[in-house]
C-alpha cells in the first residue's frame, strides 16, 4: 500500500457510499473523497501538523476544513452509527460492554485558545464545542480524557472527550445515553447491553441503580472505602456488592482498545485546539477499526435483515 493509500479497496468500497455527496443543499459536490479522508487519517496517524501534509494529498486546507465540517455536522458519527448497525446485523457486536477512560497530554499548540469560547461544558451535545475545549489542568499538566464504551472485542461503541482532571463516574450516564445501535429491519435501536464491565471508579449507588433498573448485569467491584462505609452503617448500609469475578477478567478489552486507538499519535497526544475535531479524529479511528472488523463480510440488504 502506497503512502497515500491508507485504506484498503474493500474498506473504501464500504465507506464510500456513506460519504456525503455535497457540502450543502444545492452546494458544490465534494471531490476526491478518498484522498481527503486518507489525508485526515495520515495526519492523525502521524500526529503531524496539518500544514505538513504531503503534497500527494492535495491542499492541507481542504483536509482540515473537511474534517472540521464532518466533525461538526455529525458525518463521522453517522458513518460510525451505520457501521455499528451493519456489524450488529451480522452478529459482529459483543454486547458484554466495558467502559473506561484514558488521559492524553495536551500539546502546547492545542492549549492557546481562551476558555470563554464554545458552549456549556456538559458534553451531552456532541456537536457543540465546550467552553473549556475538553482540556483540564491536573498534577500532570494540561490534558484531555477519551471516554469510551466498547463492545466485548474492545471496539468503540461510544466516544466522548472531556477534561483530563474530571472523574469517570459522572460521564457514565452520558456514555450510556449515547448508546443507540439501529436495527436493520423493524424494531427500536438497541441501547441496552447484556452487561457492563467497569473498574472501581464506576462503583456508585447511582450507577448500580441505573444498570439494575434496566436489567443490565453490573460487573463492577466495590472499593475498600465503600465497603468500610457500608459495614459501619450496619443494616442501613445495604447488602454487600457481588459481581462475577471470572467475567471481570475480560474488562481489559477496553485497555487493549485504547492501545489500538493510540496507535494514531494524533490521539495519544492532543494537538487539536478544538475538542470537536479531536473527538472527530477518535471517531474516525473507531470507523477504521470497525471497517477492519467487518472485513470482507457481505453487506446485508435491509430486506434480508428484516
Amino acid at each position: 500500500m502506497s503512502r497515500t493509500r491508507l485504506l484498503s479497496d474493500s474498506s473504501w468500497s464500504r465507506l464510500e457510499p456513506l460519504m456525503p455527496t455535497a457540502s450543502a443543499k444545492g452546494g458544490r459536490p465534494f471531490q476526491d473523497h478518498r484522498r481527503v479522508v486518507e489525508a485526515i487519517i495520515w495526519r492523525f496517524r502521524t500526529g503531524s501538523p496539518w500544514r505538513d501534509l504531503p503534497a500527494e494529498f492535495g491542499p492541507w486546507q481542504t483536509a482540515w476544513k473537511r474534517h472540521r465540517r464532518y466533525s461538526g455536522d455529525g458525518t463521522w458519527d453517522k458513518i460510525h452509527a451505520e457501521l455499528l448497525s451493519e456489524a450488529d446485523s451480522v452478529g459482529k457486536i459483543d454486547w458484554s460492554v466495558s467502559v473506561d477512560s484514558t488521559v492524553n497530554r495536551a500539546h502546547q499548540h492545542s492549549t492557546n485558545l481562551t476558555r470563554d469560547t464554545g458552549g456549556p461544558s456538559n458534553y451531552r451535545n456532541l456537536r457543540r464545542e465546550p467552553a473549556d475545549h475538553g482540556i483540564g489542568r491536573s498534577r500532570g499538566g494540561l490534558s484531555s480524557k477519551l471516554h469510551q464504551l466498547v463492545d466485548g472485542h474492545g471496539l468503540p461503541l461510544v466516544v466522548l472527550v472531556g477534561p483530563g482532571q474530571a472523574g469517570d463516574a459522572p460521564m457514565f450516564p452520558v456514555l450510556m445515553a449515547h448508546l443507540h445501535v439501529a436495527r436493520r429491519g423493524p424494531g427500536r435501536p438497541r441501547s441496552r447491553p447484556d452487561r457492563v464491565r467497569a473498574d472501581k471508579a464506576y462503583s456508585s449507588r447511582a450507577i448500580r441503580h441505573h444498570l439494575r433498573s434496566r436489567g443490565i448485569v453490573a460487573v463492577i467491584p466495590e472499593p475498600a472505602d465503600q465497603r468500610g462505609h457500608r459495614s459501619r452503617r450496619g443494616s442501613h448500609g445495604g447488602r454487600p456488592v457481588s459481581y462475577d469475578v471470572i467475567d471481570y477478567r475480560h474488562r481489559n478489552v477496553v485497555e487493549r482498545g485504547f492501545s489500538d486507538t493510540k496507535q494514531w499519535r494524533g490521539l495519544a497526544t492532543r494537538y487539536d485546539k478544538l475538542a470537536l475535531t479531536y473527538r472527530g479524529g477518535a471517531v474516525l479511528r473507531a470507523i477504521t477499526l470497525w471497517l477492519k472488523q467487518l472485513g470482507d463480510t457481505p453487506r446485508p440488504s435491509h430486506a434480508e435483515s428484516a
